[in-house]
């Protein structure tokens, strides 16, 4: 297993944000779920940099593993978003870990 996914899969099940560079945007995300889909993993997360409206419009974002570098486990620790379901977001994805 590579680092990144080592490091998602903690803070998924720690709850932990994570601080990562996804297209060459810094950004701290807060991971629920991570999923494979056609072969490739992908993380589900709320991205806490994105200048969001309010918290009413906080919906998770999916992110490939191969375009996360830099990831870093951080010390503060989310609570799960109220509507979060654990699922996959599509019928032939498959759910590997969720919070």
């Amino acid at each position: 297993m590579n680092d990144t996914r080592l490091k998602l899969m903690e803070a998924i099940a720690r709850r932990c944000m994570v601080t990562a560079h996804y297209n060459g945007n810094r950004m701290t995300l807060a991971p629920h779920q991570m999923f494979e889909r056609r072969g490739d993993l992908f993380v589900s997360a709320l991205n806490l940099s994105k200048n969001w409206r309010s918290p009413d419009d906080w919906r998770l974002g999916h992110y490939k593993l191969d375009g996360l570098a830099v990831t870093e486990l951080q010390e503060g620790t989310f609570e799960p978003l109220p509507s979060f379901e654990a699922a996959a977001p599509r019928e032939d994805d498959t759910l590997l870990l969720a919070v």
